[in-house]
């Protein structure tokens, strides 16, 4: 060390000065393989994520595969795909062969044996159409499995049933009016009303989102509407956001009776609390209905609210009883399968970057509730009570499971 020079004194001084440190760098999430299957149920026409969204996910590091013509029913081709970073593959097996399969209807007992070991599902449950077996296919498989139904947001709302409500009940008054002419050997009724005619009659069971938008398009048409639901403060908003003195009313058997009775159109709309549908309309009731009614259950998805109501198809869409045509089909929203695309992929964008960031599926179950409520089977065991209880099989609570992982 050269002597006299100063610069020993320098040192000694400035190691009683606060040191600058280097500034910690936060560690990227692992890459989260992402898989888009095309959808194989009978009209399903709906695509989970746009190559929009897919290019969004591949500039920030995760790779995403989609089966080929995944999107082609919502008019995505495998072209826009392609040029936004997606692998287009060519099979239903290595789509479903990766960390995170994102499906719009549930798999079949055949897709669930192609899916990666321990991976996450993400997609509607559909209880309505349910067995067993399906729970055990998953559990067989240790699959995390979210449903879209359960699936809450930071604010305790239910972002994909929002959406697909506002989406169906927007679509439910053009399906009445299709069924309502007499090219579908309906009532010759138009929707709505003319001047010197008598509107139509609608009545509306539920006073959530269905109902909502099913009475901004019944009363954009002219429409006279009823709307039934057994929770005042529903009723009290509907009237609210409609801006209207509405027809409003309690389930009370009489009541409705006699409303659906005079009605052209009725729309189930309730949903399922606590897991468990309610049958408010009887088959009686549907009897005493004005023959070419139309009636469309949009809660057919968890089992109906109206006694005679059968799920049905898009290809098959509609069945006569007591002269009442009925509608029960659970994916409204495929008519409208580009609007729905977009719908569910502004909701999943976000989720799947969140989630690459802590690192995949379980890391989301573990830091965030709002994501945990969707969370119905985990590991290989049943997390949903009401799951346990309709199909007899034993269930664990969710947050004693990841509790035990420390």
């Amino acid at each position: 060390m050269i002597t006299g020079s100063g610069f020993s004194e320098i040192a000694t001084e400035t190691r009683v000065y606060t040191q600058e440190s280097m500034a910690r760098v936060k560690k990227r999430g692992a890459q989260v393989v992402i898989g888009i299957p095309r959808e194989t149920a009978d009209q399903e026409k709906r695509v989970v994520l746009t190559p929009e969204a897919v290019s969004l996910l591949v500039q920030n590091g995760q790779r995403v595969k989609v089966e080929t013509n995944a999107g082609k029913l919502a008019k995505f081709s495998d072209t826009d795909y392609s040029e936004a970073g997606a692998s287009v593959v060519f099979s239903n097996r290595e789509a479903l062969d990766a960390d995170v399969v994102l499906k719009v209807e549930p798999p079949t007992l055949e897709e669930i044996d192609f899916l990666r070991q321990g991976s996450c599902l993400i997609s509607a449950l559909q209880l309505g159409k349910q067995n067993a077996a399906f729970i055990q296919g998953l559990n067989q498989k240790k699959i995390t499995a979210v449903a879209f139904e359960h699936l809450e947001d930071k604010v305790g709302g239910m972002p994909v049933v929002r959406a697909m409500s506002e989406i169906a009940g927007s679509t439910v008054m053009l399906i009445a009016a299709e069924y309502l002419s007499s090219a579908n050997e309906g009532k010759g009724l138009v929707l709505g009303g003319i001047t010197g005619v008598p509107p139509t009659q609608v009545v509306i069971i539920g006073a959530g989102t269905v109902a909502e938008y099913a009475a901004r398009a019944a009363l954009g048409l002219g429409a006279t509407i009823k709307i039934f639901d057994n929770h005042i403060y529903k009723l009290r908003r509907i009237k609210q956001v409609l801006g209207q003195q509405v027809f409003t009313s309690t389930i009370d058997n009489y009541v409705l009776g006699q409303a659906l009775k005079e009605s052209d159109v009725v729309i189930g709309a309730l949903r399922a609390e606590k897991g468990r549908p309610k049958v408010v309309v009887s088959e009686e009731m549907v009897a005493q209905m004005m023959e070419g009614s139309i009636l469309i259950d949009v809660s057919i998805d968890q089992g109906g609210c109206i006694a005679t109501s059968e799920m049905t198809s898009h290809s098959d869409p509609v069945y006569r009883k007591h002269g009442v045509i009925h509608y029960c089909v659970p994916n409204i929203a495929a008519r409208v399968s580009r609007t729905a695309s977009y719908s569910l992929s502004n909701i999943f964008t976000p989720i799947l970057l969140q989630m690459a960031d802590l690192g995949g599926a379980e890391e989301m179950i573990f830091n965030y509730k709002w994501f945990m409520k969707g969370v119905y089977t985990y590991r290989g065991s049943l997390t949903n009570a009401h799951l346990g209880r309709k199909f007899q099989m034993a269930h664990k609570e969710l947050q004693l499971l990841l509790a035990a992982r420390y």
